[in-house]
């Protein structure tokens, strides 16, 4: 596999690796876009607020992935878990253990912190992604939607019923 693959927790100092990251996902998903975060978004968002956390992971001094994600809680569970936003890892170090090494690691905090579950979403036509969670054991939730509403949807689905 050649260098080791460690994992670190991002701090303030790492942001621009995480936007990085998040903008080589965002273009990978033919999404880019739609990235609005910038760094002071993040480090607001994700340290002053604890909104989300990441993992980074090195291939010898080289950041060469990471995984961001946040907690959420099961109401049948009665216990948080760990949402994982996003899990990326740069084409070129692909196929050497380090989405693999990741996914690892946020399986241990959750179990480490008493999380009921781990649980992420993935777009349908990413095979190599979909193929990768598989052989990790991840079941997909075929009988769920995701729902989401923002920008304007989002301000006037908070005013209705206000007028």
């Amino acid at each position: 596999m050649g260098k080791s693959i460690t994992v670190k927790e991002a701090g303030r100092e790492d942001i621009p690796v995480v936007l990085e990251f998040i903008r080589g996902l965002a273009e990978y998903e033919k999404l880019k876009h739609e990235v609005e975060a910038d760094e002071e978004t993040l480090k607001r968002e994700m340290f002053d607020k604890g909104g989300a956390r990441a993992l980074i992971a090195f291939c010898g001094e080289t950041p060469c992935g990471f995984a961001l994600y946040f907690y959420n809680f099961s109401t049948f569970l009665g216990k948080r878990g760990i949402y994982l936003e996003d899990l990326f890892v740069r084409p070129d170090f692909r196929g050497r253990g380090v989405g693999g090494r990741l996914l690892s690691e946020l399986a241990g905090i959750a179990l480490r912190e008493g999380c009921g579950r781990l649980e992420w979403s993935c777009l349908d036509w990413n095979t190599p992604s979909v193929e990768f969670y598989k052989s990790r054991g991840a079941k997909p939730m075929d009988d769920w939607t995701v729902y989401r509403v923002t920008g304007d949807t989002l301000t006037a689905l908070a005013n209705r019923g206000k007028e």
